[in-house]
């Protein structure tokens, strides 16, 4: 690495430095600003050397330097804000039916756009590697870029010295000089300044005051709580750190909730669905223009059960009651940091249906014998009462046509339909029926007897969402340092004074970060009661 040594005082300084670290002296023509002998210094990190701007031969070097840039970290954090907010136009993979094909969906419900949406991986955005990538390039680069600015400004605010070059001061932006200055009216300058809280140093009778250093460091704060930031989010696609689930429980249904390696159950004992009053004049309008009841609460009142550890193999599980209460719209169920939130719902889903045989031509349909179904569990076959005997071929839970031919659109019960072999008393080949809900249908035309249904059940099924999240104490924390970083860095200010012994007179020069309204301000209370001049805002003298 080449060095430079200042001509004026024999500092050796880094390549790259513009300005003399010991005594300010230019010694690059790059630091410099505007044109001209008088032109103001480029006093951003005194002058020191940064590494994105002196090293430029190795990989590494490449690398650290497309990093550093601000010019990437913007690119990079606008391309994750459009990729984010593309990745909300369509609902995510994890919100739509389990039981369809997301490609089919996509392509089905949205068309075009949809399919488009689907090839592109926008339906699994945000635990997408790609998406990943994004925010791991965005950490780095806010790390980088860090490192590569606050190691200069670590060097120059360490390295401020009240003894400074003449050249220095009269390139300050705020500058002029005083023939004939007094001891005493020194003083009273170094006591003004004291009372507006500056720091003062000396040397040699040099003198510098300075306050607000600490303001310095306040956008390498924001980056430190932007770090932490991106951390917690990377933490979400740990499953342990963040869970965010669903399950459906039909009424008095226990089911195992899911990603808590089945040690935790839920049993929905009611769902409830209240609606406001239709003649309630405050809700009219609403009612009116929803077409109908307006519904006010959807509750689900449950009990959590806990798996006890002396399980048997092949046997029911043994539970534990932890805890019993309502789960509403905002209102969740917590337990063992799971929050179980009220999401979705189903009324009058299908839970049974009884149907009955009888002879084709009776005019009355009176059943020769019945048999019930259990929707959520349908037995293979049936031996009844009179020698018949029923086996279910097909069962669609949820019946449609596709292009003629019978399927089914999820697997929940919502519009059951069955394809039943018949087997009279006696008979070994049996007679094919289909039937369902409003349909009877005999397959061959040739039937003597007839499946129908006689009565069915229904139940509400409730859509749970489980969530888990360890990683809010994290994202909060990034989000309370850069906050923190903010106000450091916008409410205080790092203002410098220098005042250089000259003959009988002085050099007063000044530099501040931000505000040389309030610099000037604090210059000319310290001055108010001496001969001294106000110094002069040279860039208003350009």
């Amino acid at each position: 690495m080449k060095q430079i040594t200042c001509d004026a005082c024999g500092h050796v300084n880094r390549e790259g430095t513009v300005l003399c670290e010991s005594c300010g002296k230019p010694i690059q023509q790059g630091g410099d600003e505007g044109s001209g002998k008088n032109k103001l210094l480029n006093m951003r990190y005194d002058g020191s050397a940064r590494r994105s701007q002196t090293y430029n031969k190795s990989i590494i070097d490449k690398i650290w330097n497309f990093f550093s840039s601000v010019k990437v970290g913007v690119w990079l954090i606008a391309i994750t804000i459009i990729a984010s907010a593309v990745g909300t136009i369509f609902p995510q993979e994890m919100y739509i039916p389990q039981t369809v094909e997301p490609a089919e969906h996509y392509a089905d419900r949205y068309g075009i756009l949809g399919q488009i949406y689907y090839q592109l991986g926008f339906h699994n955005l945000y635990s997408s590697w790609w998406y990943m990538v994004l925010i791991a390039m965005i950490g780095i680069s806010i790390i980088i870029a860090s490192i590569d600015r606050v190691v200069p400004l670590y060097r120059a605010l360490k390295m401020q010295k009240p003894k400074r070059h003449e050249t220095f001061l009269k390139r300050q932006r705020l500058y002029n000089n005083t023939d004939n200055v007094s001891k005493e009216e020194k003083e009273t300058i170094i006591n003004g300044l004291k009372k507006q809280r500056y720091n003062i140093t000396e040397e040699d009778g040099h003198i510098l005051a300075e306050k607000g250093r600490f303001s310095r460091w306040g956008p390498y704060v924001n980056h430190i709580g932007l770090i932490v930031f991106l951390f917690g989010v990377l933490l979400r696609f740990i499953p342990f750190m963040y869970i965010d689930d669903y399950v459906w429980v039909r009424e008095g249904e226990t089911v195992v909730i899911p990603n808590t390696e089945q040690r935790y159950y839920i049993e929905n004992k009611e769902f409830i669905m209240e609606t406001y009053d239709e003649s309630d004049e405050r809700y009219q309008e609403s009612i009116q223009m929803q077409g109908g009841a307006v519904p006010s609460n959807y509750q689900t009142d449950a009990v959590i059960y806990e798996r006890s550890d002396n399980m048997v193999a092949g046997e029911d599980p043994e539970l534990e009651e932890v805890k019993e209460g309502s789960i509403q719209v905002n209102k969740p169920l917590k337990f063992d940091g799971y929050a179980l939130y009220q999401s979705n719902y189903q009324l009058n889903e299908f839970s049974s249906m009884t149907f009955k045989i009888h002879e084709t031509d009776d005019e009355e349909e009176e059943a020769l014998t019945s048999f019930t179904v259990d929707l959520t569990d349908p037995a293979y076959e049936y031996d009844l009462d009179n020698g018949f005997r029923v086996v279910i071929d097909q069962y669609f839970p949820d019946y449609y046509l596709d292009e003629g031919t019978p399927a089914s659109s999820t697997k929940y019960p919502r519009n059951p339909a069955f394809v039943f072999f018949v087997y009279p008393p006696g008979e070994e080949e049996p007679e094919i029926s289909f039937a369902g809900i409003g349909r009877n249908v005999d397959a061959s035309g040739e039937n003597d007897y007839k499946v129908g249904l006689q009565d069915f059940d229904v139940r509400d099924v409730t859509g749970l969402t489980v969530k888990r999240d360890y990683t809010l104490p994290i994202i909060a924390l990034g989000g309370l340092i850069f906050m923190i970083g903010v106000v450091q860095g916008m409410y205080w200010y790092h203002r410098r004074v220098w005042i250089h012994p000259k003959g009988e007179g002085i050099l007063m020069a000044a530099h501040t970060n931000k505000n040389w309204f309030g610099l000037k301000r604090d210059i000319e209370k310290a001055i108010q009661t001496t001969n001294v001049n106000m110094v002069n805002d040279q860039q208003d003298e350009k």
